[in-house]
C-alpha cells in the first residue's frame, strides 16, 4: 500500500515504465512486488491490468533469503474509476491508489483531490497540474 512505501524502499529506482498513458486515470495502483529481476516487465498476476512498473539499479540488492527484487508496479482493477466512473470509486480511492502525476522514480507518489474524485486543489493549480478536459 502507498502509506506503507518508504522512500528507502525505492530508492534504487532509475526508471518508471509505463503501458499506458496515465494522462487521463485519476488514480493508479501502487504495489511493490517481489520480482526476480531488477530490470523488464514483470508477470501480472491480477485482476484487471498492469499500467506501469519500475526498473531498479544496478545497486538495488536482492534479497538473502528469497534471491528477489521489491520493485512497484503499478495497476488498475476492472471496478476501478478509469472503467466504471460512476462506481464504487466514483469519489475516493482505494488505499493503495496514488495520482499518477505525482509518480517519478523514487518517489512515493500521493494522494491528490483529482485522485480521490474531486476538483483539483489550489496546489495542484499552482504546480500546473490540470485536470484532462
Amino acid at each position: 500500500m502507498s502509506s506503507l512505501i518508504t522512500e528507502d524502499e525505492i530508492s534504487h529506482e532509475i526508471e518508471l515504465v509505463w503501458l499506458e498513458e496515465t494522462t487521463d486515470l485519476d488514480y493508479v495502483r501502487q504495489s511493490l512486488d517481489r520480482l526476480p529481476t531488477r530490470r523488464g516487465k514483470p508477470p501480472y498476476h491480477r485482476d484487471g491490468r498492469m499500467i506501469g512498473y519500475a526498473l531498479l539499479g544496478p545497486q538495488a540488492k536482492a534479497s538473502r533469503s528469497s534471491g528477489t527484487f521489491r520493485r512497484r508496479v503499478f495497476w488498475l482493477l476492472p471496478h476501478d474509476r478509469d472503467t466504471q466512473p460512476e462506481g464504487l470509486y466514483a469519489t475516493g480511492a482505494p488505499a493503495e491508489a496514488v495520482d499518477p502525476r505525482t509518480l517519478a522514480p523514487a518517489t512515493k507518489g500521493y494522494k491528490t483531490e483529482r485522485s480521490e474524485g474531486g476538483p483539483p486543489s489550489t496546489a495542484m493549480q499552482e504546480l500546473g497540474i490540470t485536470l484532462p478536459l
